[in-house]
Parts: structure tokens; sequence; C-alpha cells
């Protein structure tokens, strides 16, 4: 399963990590659905309701969109069938944040998006998982393994105009074709989505659902399902290619991939409402202090303390659609580190 998720590029970075080539070989970078990049908050702790990115197909809103062309949206976790009836979303009986592959053709909600093309990459630095314990659960966090060329550490003496990936920050020019992303490499998700529409009127709402497979065996310690992973640029291509590649030919791309990276981190992201560096940060489950840490989480580190708040869109403390509580600051690079640490926080005064 899938239940709670990292996602904290700000929108434009998001866009940056998404570069694909279209069909005649041009590196592209998607575009925001008009209004969406507002709507998505970044977030170390998101949980299904809230809005998340999605890539899917421009023809998807365009029908005569080039068929290779991606974009990007904000779309709800948990999938509202275009045919449910209440005019309340949270009125639904039962939780679609995910479905199981094996019998998605079996299942009205999911069976009909899927066979109308309706597929999409759900977007996350990673996701969490919880491993049932002698005392209560201990939550992981999992994600890509994270490459020398990914989450590249500032130099000392690299110039202030490169962003905290190590991209010059320059606008997408026609006919010139984007820079290499070198941050952090996103865990890409299969998915379907739907549009529904309240029945008395009103703004269609886009939702989707994870798919699932049986987790692989580096994962069935921890859990015996897993997001099904789109692993590389050519197979999110084949999964949003509705016209090219058709649905049935499409199920065959979801199965279990022994490729991710994971570790034990604190107990806070139990909170849904708590949302700082803290729910990513390894923990040892002897001491609960940090360990060694591995190279794909010294990647991790290394990326998000050399983020600079000046050029990054600061998570937001608030989980959408909940109360509002009192969060967490990032005021430098070195109070983020602090963080990373295990440092004690200081709230906001006042609400948010």
């Amino acid at each position: 399963m899938c239940g709670r998720t990292a996602c904290t590029l700000a929108p434009d970075e998001l866009r940056r990590a998404c570069t694909y080539r279209n069909r005649r070989g041009q590196r592209r970078q998607p575009r925001w659905r008009e209004g969406d990049a507002e709507k998505y908050k970044p977030s170390y702790n998101k949980s299904p309701q809230s809005m998340s990115p999605v890539l899917l197909s421009q023809r998807h809103f365009d029908k005569n969109a080039p068929v290779d062309e991606n974009v990007l949206a904000s779309m709800r976790w948990g999938l509202i069938p275009s045919w449910f009836k209440a005019n309340d979303p949270s009125k639904m009986q039962y939780s679609t944040s995910n479905c199981r592959s094996e019998n998605i053709l079996e299942k009205k909600s999911y069976k009909d998006p899927l066979l109308k093309g309706q597929r999409c990459v759900i977007l996350a630095d990673g996701f969490y998982e919880w491993q049932k314990a002698e005392k209560g659960k201990q939550p992981f966090f999992i994600f890509f393994p994270q490459t020398k060329s990914s989450c590249q550490e500032k130099g000392e003496d690299q110039d202030e105009t490169v962003s905290p990936a190590g991209i010059n920050e320059t606008s997408e020019v026609e006919g010139e074709a984007p820079a290499e992303w070198d941050g952090w490499r996103l865990l890409t998700m299969a998915g379907v989505f739907d549009c529904w529409t309240p029945p008395d009127g009103g703004e269609p709402l886009y939702s989707y659902s994870v798919i699932t497979v049986d987790a692989s065996p580096n994962l069935q310690s921890i859990h015996n399902r897993m997001p099904a992973i789109l692993d590389g640029e050519e197979e999110v291509k084949k999964w949003l290619d509705f016209g090219e590649v058709k649905s049935l030919d499409a199920l065959k791309l979801l199965q279990s991939k022994n490729i991710l990276s994971f570790h034990p981190v604190s107990s806070i992201v139990n909170n849904s409402r708590n949302n700082s560096p803290e729910c990513l940060q390894a923990v040892d489950l002897g001491s609960k202090k940090v360990p060694k840490p591995t190279a794909s989480s010294k990647a991790m580190m290394s990326w998000l303390s050399s983020s600079s708040p000046s050029k990054r869109k600061e998570p937001d403390t608030r989980d959408e659609e909940r109360d509002k509580k009192p969060g967490t600051q990032r005021k430098s690079e070195e109070a983020l580190q602090r963080w990373l640490q295990g440092a004690s926080k200081k709230p906001k005064t006042g609400s948010l």
C-alpha cells in the first residue's frame, strides 16, 4: 500500500525534474496546467485527500495537443469516480487512495478510467511505509537510489546564479534545450485518475489512485505491498501514451521492482500534521540517533541541506484540508541542517 508520501520540490523545480524527450528527441519541460501550480503545496508529509503533483498527457485537456506533450497537474489523492452521486467527495464510503493492479479491471471505479486511457504518474521524493514491530509500528522512508550526478552539493566557489541542484537558473527558451536536472530523482508511481463534477454544479475535481503491486524482495520485511514503480523515462512515456499504448499493454509495466532504497525514520511522521525535514531523516533503531548514512541517504541529506531558502519554496506546514496548526520554519541553511541533525525546533508564533 501507499498511504503517505513526501514531495518537497517547488513548482518550478518539479518542471525541471520532469524533463523528457519528445518523439523527435528534443528535451522538453512539462508546463503546469493553468492554475494548478498554486494548488500544489510542497510537503514532507502528504496524506490522502491532499493535493499532489501528477504528470499526464496534455491530450486529456486538449485533444489537439501533440501526442507526446506532457503536463503537470495538481490532483486530489483518493479517486472520486465521475459517476459519484453525492455532492461532497468526503462522503465516499470506501478508500480509493490505492488500487491493486491484479483486480484493477474488476472494480468500476478503476476500470472505467483505465479503459478510457486516464493514466497518470504520481510524483514524490519517496513514500512512507510502516513495519509491524513488537511495540507499535516502525516507519520507513522509501525512495529511488540517488547517484553522484543527482543531489550535487554546492561548492564554495559556485556562482550564486546556480540553483541548489546545480542547474543554471535560466528560463526555457524556444529552440533551446532545458538543462539536465541534477537534483533529487523523483519517485514515479503509476496511477489512474478521474474527473468528477458535483451534481449540484461547481468546479470539476481531478483525483487519482496509486496502483500497487506485491512488494519487491527487499521491501517484503516492511510491507507486503508497494506502489507500482515506473523506472526511467521510457516506462513513464509508455504509461502516459494512452493513444499508442493500449490499457492491457500498459498493465504489463506494473511489476514489482527490486530497485528502491529505504531507511527507518522517526515516529514523528505518524502524525500527518507534522511537516518538517525531520520526517525524512534516517534514525538508528537502537539509539534513535542519526546513524552513519548510506550513499543514498547521504545524497538526500546533501540535497536538503544545500537548498537555498531564497531559491526553494518552503513546504507549507499546513496539511491541506486539515485544521491550522503551529508549524516550523526554516530560517537558513544552518537552521535546516540543525533540523536534519535532530535539533529542537522553534514553532512559529501565531496561527498560519
